[in-house]
């Protein structure tokens, strides 16, 4: 199977039901996490039950998008896909790559400093390029309240890229180029536009970064608790004329996307 799955999509903090920040993508064997939101974990393992991933990466520090890593940590490092347990030797099946900004471990690390998180994870920095498993990985800096890395991978001449958090950058355009999927935030916090330092994206925005890229399908996400997604696509599509998808959890998207139905063709 190539695809992304929802994991979660809300910003800030979930709604009841929902996840934050979370995506697992597939690719014929190959499982790799882009973000680990608030809530995303319990979802995570109805498809991954011992938690054995291959590969995770982490765009930037906020817990809306990294918190449940940490259970991920407590689970591999305490249980472990083998139940071998901390008195085992750590994360069972060996350190799982780990692709992040450094305050991830920063962060993190502060909730439970008597363990080392590298016991678990092999820790790769983000902003960087690197082959992992089937992809090719490139992380660009985006602008955010904190560093964060926008992701592109790259296998068998498809693309995905992903934003993190990000305010309006000329970087999107690159990050995104061609991208058969390109997941982009769309926060629409009341507000955001007046800033005089832009650290976050409307959907009319996203819509028009992943116009200026040439995706082919936009999938909106990091929804602020409370807004109206119809309304967020329907914003998006005045400025992107490609295929409009909502981070909804648990949707399956085939990469590539299919294309979108047109009469008469």
């Amino acid at each position: 199977m190539r695809a992304v799955r929802v994991l979660g999509g809300c910003g800030a903090y979930p709604e009841p039901g929902r996840a934050c920040s979370g995506f697992l993508v597939e690719w014929d064997g190959f499982r790799l996490v882009l973000d680990l939101g608030y809530a995303t974990l319990p979802r995570l393992l109805r498809h991954c039950p011992d938690g054995s991933v291959d590969a995770v990466v982490v765009t930037h520090e906020h817990p809306d998008h990294c918190i449940d890593l940490h259970g991920l940590f407590r689970m591999r490092f305490y249980g472990g896909a083998a139940g071998s347990g901390a008195a085992g030797g750590g994360a069972a099946g060996g350190r799982v790559p780990l692709y992040c900004p450094p305050g991830v471990l920063t962060r993190l690390g502060a909730l439970e400093p008597e363990v080392d998180l590298t016991a678990v994870f092999d820790v790769h920095d983000l902003p960087g390029r690197y082959r992992v498993g089937p992809f090719e990985l490139t992380g660009v800096p985006l602008p955010h309240y904190v560093p964060n890395a926008g992701v592109r991978l790259e296998a068998d001449g498809v693309v995905l890229a992903y934003t993190g958090d990000t305010g309006p950058s000329p970087a999107l355009a690159e990050l995104g180029r061609d991208a058969d999927l390109y997941i982009v935030e769309a926060t629409d916090r009341i507000g955001e536009t007046e800033q005089p330092c832009r650290n976050l994206l409307t959907s009319t925005e996203a819509g028009r970064w992943a116009s200026r890229a040439g995706a082919r399908t936009l999938m909106l996400t990091h929804f602020w608790p409370g807004n109206d997604r119809s309304a967020a696509a329907a914003a998006a599509r005045a400025e992107f004329t490609g295929d409009v998808l909502t981070a909804e959890e648990d949707l399956l998207v085939p990469l590539p996307p299919p294309l979108p139905d047109v009469p008469g063709r």
